[in-house]
């Protein structure tokens, strides 16, 4: 599908979530017979839960169907980003502090990673306390990838 249709589901689903706490992290079509649209969302400050996703499913396709954004039948999937899945909004950070995350950054040109648990999450950067307890500031600028490692605890 071209990033037209992919600009307009995400015009749509934003305008969605305008009106809730859920923001949108990002908008895939897997090709087929039937498109499938699949929708990430996340909260700030809480997790996401089905039966909110159901209807936020069913208002986004609601206004997809009056745009006509596809002639024919189509699946529509929305869900949280889920923890297999890097950061990449920074209003995903604050509600992972404390969390043990992969990191993978550019410093001078090079490619670095660590993991670690993120410790603060300041305006411009993250603070990661390494292993050895020391800790670690990198601009949010400078983030390749950040990957929450789960605990199981």
């Amino acid at each position: 599908m071209s990033n037209k249709v992919t600009d307009k589901i995400a015009e749509v689903a934003e305008s969605v979530l305008s009106t809730t706490d859920f923001f949108l992290i990002d908008v895939e079509i897997k090709g087929g017979d039937t498109p499938e649209v699949w929708i990430s969302i996340d909260a700030e400050d809480r997790g996401v839960n089905m039966d909110e996703c159901a209807d936020i499913s069913n208002e986004i396709s609601f206004l997809m169907d009056a745009h006509d954004i596809f002639s024919g039948k189509y699946r529509m999937n929305v869900s949280s980003p889920g923890l297999s899945r890097p950061l990449v909004d920074r209003r995903q950070y604050p509600k992972n502090k404390g969390r043990q995350a992969k990191v993978k950054y550019k410093e001078n040109g090079e490619y670095r990673k660590v993991e670690g648990v993120l410790r603060e999450i300041l305006k411009d950067e993250i603070i990661i306390e390494l292993e050895d307890e020391s800790t670690l500031a990198v601009p949010f600028d400078d983030l390749v990838e950040t990957k929450i490692i789960p605990s199981f605890k």
